[in-house]
């Protein structure tokens, strides 16, 4: 159903029993990760690399919680190739405009 987030692995992770817990949970990965990896673009503009690692560094494990491995695997790759990544960052804000209208339609479909 979803291109890049996982029903299964969201429950798997946080329980299917505790729908609040659970939408806390995304409600933090939506206003912390995502939003400190949409602001990426102004750090390559000064090659702030170090702040771009972390904050990728930091996004990885909410995106398999999230089973959004697609996602983990660009920051994996932009960790790797930091000072060359700048191409890959702009298929990860493609990912991440996906993965936030995902988590959020999830989120308005929990009871």
């Amino acid at each position: 159903m979803y291109q890049l987030i996982s029903e299964k692995a969201i429950y798997q992770y946080f329980g299917d029993d505790d729908h609040d817990m659970i939408r806390e949970m995304i409600e933090i990965i939506l206003n912390t990760n995502i939003k400190d990896l949409k602001e990426l673009e102004t750090f390559y503009g000064v090659s702030d690399f170090a702040t771009i690692k972390k904050r990728c560094h930091k996004a990885k494990p909410s995106m398999s919680y999230v089973g959004a491995l697609k996602v983990r695997k660009t920051l994996e790759e932009i960790e790797e190739k930091l000072e060359s990544s700048h191409s890959l960052n702009s298929q990860l804000q493609n990912q991440l405009g996906i993965l936030e209208t995902e988590l959020n339609d999830f989120l308005s479909k929990l009871n």
